[in-house]
């Protein structure tokens, strides 16, 4: 990848599952699994991204692969230092470099983790850091126009939280971040599976069966799949047979629980933009809204019309894209309107 020019600005969606990089020039230039390979007994890092997202499961036991952030924030400051060292460096090149960065972060994080996201990324190289609240990064990349003094719902089901919003006037009117999406659903299935077949498998083998014909809906067609794993009481290689209403069972609270979730938001937005939502309706986004049905389920409970975005995966990195254009927002005046909290040096 060819070297760029310093003072690139970049946006990045630093998410739980995965990182996601934008650059105004030639839009999402990195997408890879936050994942880290390290060995256990040097600490050396052996691997990032798809690399080491692919020894997950199947690591010796001197490799551990793990996620360096859990539910959406910073859990191991070093591993997350690495990873983002090594991903910026491969979109900006080797050469010096300052770089302004937008990223984006769950709704009501601390003054603690916030910190340690700055950090993270002053350690990679930024000049300055801005950090946005996932919702409104969501809203702005699903195309929504959240400058006018109307509102907005956008629910982003990520992997490892779920933010929902209303926005208006370039800010949040109400907010939330619950700690059950993706990932939550991938161990409904693990426990489930275990439960009712009597087999032990891995969150990789839920995610792909999820994938395949999970729903929280009931489908036209029953699916049907294979999951493989360990059975519990053998400890012998065994594969069964699951249906599309068996996950739906599966997932039905992490479902309901996201439900809950917009539905309390929907009881704290001030009337005037209740209005506005039930006339506009609500945009999902994240891998979540993917999901057979999540849009639905969130329709029969909230009586609101439910779109899904186009490509939703994409809409919180293509947001933070958008906010690029508020780093320069530092008078008084046009800070009040920017939906960005700025660090620099």
């Amino acid at each position: 990848m060819a070297n760029m020019d310093v003072g690139i600005d970049v946006g990045i969606d630093l998410g739980t599952s995965a990182t996601k990089i934008y650059t105004p020039e030639r839009g999402i230039v990195l997408n890879e699994p936050s994942v880290v390979a390290v060995d256990r007994d040097t600490d050396e890092i052996l691997a990032l991204g798809t690399d080491a997202y692919n020894m997950l499961g199947r690591t010796s036991s001197r490799i551990a692969a793990v996620y360096p952030l859990r539910d959406g924030v910073i859990s191991n400051y070093r591993l997350t230092e690495a990873m983002l060292n090594t991903f910026v460096r491969i979109v900006c090149g080797n050469k010096m470099f300052m770089p302004r960065v937008v990223v984006c972060v769950p709704i009501g994080i601390s003054e603690v983790e916030r910190r340690a996201v700055v950090d993270a990324l002053r350690a990679s190289g930024a000049r300055k850091v801005c950090l946005i609240e996932e919702a409104l990064a969501a809203a702005l990349g699903a195309e929504l126009d959240v400058a006018q003094p109307y509102g907005h719902m956008v629910c982003d089901i990520g992997g490892g939280t779920t933010d929902i919003g209303v926005t208006t006037l370039n800010g949040l009117a109400v907010s939330d971040s619950i700690k059950v999406a993706g990932n939550s659903f991938d161990a409904a299935i693990v426990k489930y599976v275990r439960q009712a077949h009597n087999l032990l498998i891995g969150p990789r083998m839920a995610e792909s069966i999820k994938k395949e014909i999970g729903c929280v809906a009931p489908r036209d067609n029953m699916l049907t799949g294979i999951v493989k794993g360990r059975d519990a009481t053998t400890g012998m290689p065994r594969q069964v047979e699951v249906t599309s209403d068996e996950l739906m069972e599966a997932m039905e609270e992490p479902g309901i629980y996201i439900c809950r979730a917009v539905q309390d938001v929907l009881e704290r937005t001030p009337p005037e933009l209740v209005g506005d939502l039930y006339e506009r309706g609500m945009v999902l986004t994240g891998g979540g809204a993917l999901l057979y049905g999540m849009d639905k389920l969130i329709s029969k409970k909230t009586r609101l019309r439910v779109l899904i975005s186009h490509d939703p995966q994409l809409c919180v990195v293509l947001g933070t894209g958008q906010a690029i254009g508020f780093i320069d927002a530092e008078t008084n005046v046009e800070q009040a309107t920017s939906p960005l909290d700025i660090y620099s040096y």
